[in-house]
Formats: structure tokens, sequence, C-alpha cells
């Protein structure tokens, strides 16, 4: 998937995860997301946080903080956007909903996961329905698969082959795994919320590495 067409399906993401995000509940703000560690609070933050980062004193006095472990840097600067209240969260969503702005050291590509993903760690544990185009997922999903240390470790898909039954897309080599697009892209990035949804004879091998 080209930039432009990227660009395009980020913002669609994040406009529908802000229509999600304010019709919520004070109590389902608090709700435990997908992402290990995070409320559905947190991950609004760090979706709204992607266009506005931080500046490079704050960057360098986290890395410092947190001895240059990205996870916790990550984790430490959405902690630290998401006691924002709600609203301002899902307005600043809408504002960037456009903006093209990037983090240092990662690209469109992975912005374009990141945020479908993160979108699902909101809706699945509310019950809510977040629609992606396969074409956006095939195309998380393949730079998903790609990304190794420090966010995954990069023999989790070995052995294992991925094969979409609504798109045109698979990936890897070994014990096949068939299912909609949206729940292996959910399965390469460690979560399983949509894990009936797959069937074939790579499935236990593939949670057991990512467990």
């Amino acid at each position: 998937m080209d930039r432009e067409t990227s660009w395009q399906h980020i913002e669609q993401q994040r406009r529908a995860i802000a229509d999600l995000l304010a019709d919520l509940t004070p109590e389902e703000w608090e709700t435990e997301s997908l992402c290990a560690g995070w409320r559905i609070r947190e991950v609004a933050a760090h979706i709204a946080l992607t266009p506005e980062p931080p500046s490079p004193l704050v960057l360098l006095r986290t890395g410092l903080h947190v001895r240059g472990d990205y996870n916790r840097l990550i984790d430490e600067l959405t902690r630290a956007y998401a006691v924002r209240p709600p609203w301002e969260l899902v307005t600043r969503l809408r504002v960037n909903a456009a903006s093209r702005r990037l983090p240092k050291l990662t690209n469109y590509s992975n912005i374009l996961f990141d945020t479908i993903v993160h979108g699902q760690d909101i809706a699945l544990p509310l019950g809510r329905a977040l629609a992606v185009p396969p074409a956006a997922a095939a195309a998380g999903a393949t730079r998903a698969a790609k990304v190794g240390r420090p966010v995954w470790n990069r023999h989790r898909l070995a052995g294992i082959r991925l094969c979409a039954i609504d798109i045109n897309w698979a990936y890897g080599t070994g014990r096949e795994i068939y299912g909609p697009i949206l729940a292996l892209l959910l399965l390469i990035t460690g979560r399983t919320a949509l894990l009936d949804q797959v069937t074939g004879p790579g499935v236990v091998r593939l949670t057991r590495q990512l467990a």
C-alpha cells in the first residue's frame, strides 16, 4: 500500500476511534484494554500522542530515566499524556486526525498498523465494532510481521504461515493458520481476542510462541 493511501486509512481510523471514544462512560474509560497494562484511557492517549510527539528535551529526559528501554519509554510518555480528561483526548484525536507528523524513528507503515491494532484494543473489550478495510489490515499485517525487537520477539512467527480468507494475503512458511486478515493482524501483534476466528494446524504453535 502506498504512502498516500496509508495516510488516508490512518486518518479514517483515527476519526472512527474518536467517535467510539466520545460515546464511552467514565467507567468504560477505565476498562482494561487488549494492550497489556493499559486501560482504554492509555490506549486512547497513545493514539492521540502519536501526531504530537514530545520535544527532544522530554524524550532525552525520559529516555535517561528509563535507561534507554524503548517499551518503558513509550509507557511513561503515554501515561503522562493520559492524565488529560477524556474529552480532551477525543478532541486531540479529531484535531490531528489528518496530521502526518511522525515521532522520530518510525514511519507511516508503522503508524498504520499501530493505529489499527490499538483501535481494536479499545473496541473489542467493550464489545464494540470498529471496521477496518481488509486492504488496510493486510498492509498493516505485512509490516507488523517484520517488526522485531525492541517491540516483539523476532522469532514469534517462526514456522508459521498465515493465510487470510477475506483478501489475497499470506505470510511466512510452515504450519498454516487461516482466518480473516484482522484476526491475523491481531495475532501477529500478540493479541488472541479473535482466536476463535482462526483455524489450522499452526494455531497451537503460534499461541505457544506468543506466550
